[in-house]
């Protein structure tokens, strides 16, 4: 159950990130998009944002076995979690939006803000994954804790690697 799982959710992660270089090439020479362009690309974002959280959910569910009494301590927490990892990945949102819009002609500056601001979404993150894991050991067992993470971080991983994939390089 767990190949099917991991390749639907790989493939929105691919769905989600195709919008970045469209939006990218979308703003190269052109005037910026109407309001009604940016509405559409923010309302697709946000569906296929539900829909990759929804599929995490599933995958999760899928791989870590919990008996009654820890599926009703274990989600509340996750979905605590889930809201806070959500703001920093509006953030990670609004910067890809801004990399989208500028990465063409970006200055050093540009640059340099942009990368730390990353890198604080990634130490946000982990710091994030760091407050959690107390809370999540408390109502789970050991390594059912341990299991958690692992699904957990291959999920974002894979999330991250698509975007990744999708994001044009700043050239020099």
């Amino acid at each position: 159950m767990k190949k099917p799982l991991l390749a639907a959710f790989a493939f929105s992660g691919i769905v989600m990130a195709a919008h970045i270089p469209a939006m990218a090439q979308d703003t190269g020479a052109k005037p910026t998009p109407n309001q009604d362009t940016q509405t559409t690309v923010d309302q697709n974002i946000d569906l296929m944002r539900k829909d990759i959280r929804s599929q995490k959910k599933q995958l999760i569910a899928a791989n870590v076995p919990l008996t009654d009494t820890e599926a009703q301590t274990f989600w509340p927490v996750y979905d605590r979690y889930t809201a806070e990892l959500g703001k920093i990945h509006d953030e990670k949102v609004a910067l890809l939006k801004e990399y989208a819009q500028s990465y063409e002609t970006m200055t050093d500056a540009q640059a340099d803000n942009w990368i730390s601001r990353a890198l604080k979404m990634d130490a946000d993150a982990a710091a994030l994954r760091i407050k959690y894991q107390p809370m999540f050991r408390k109502v789970l067992p050991a390594k059912k804790a341990a299991l958690y993470e692992q699904v957990e971080r291959e999920a974002q991983m894979m999330i991250d690697t698509q975007l990744a994939m999708q994001v044009p390089l700043i050239q020099p």
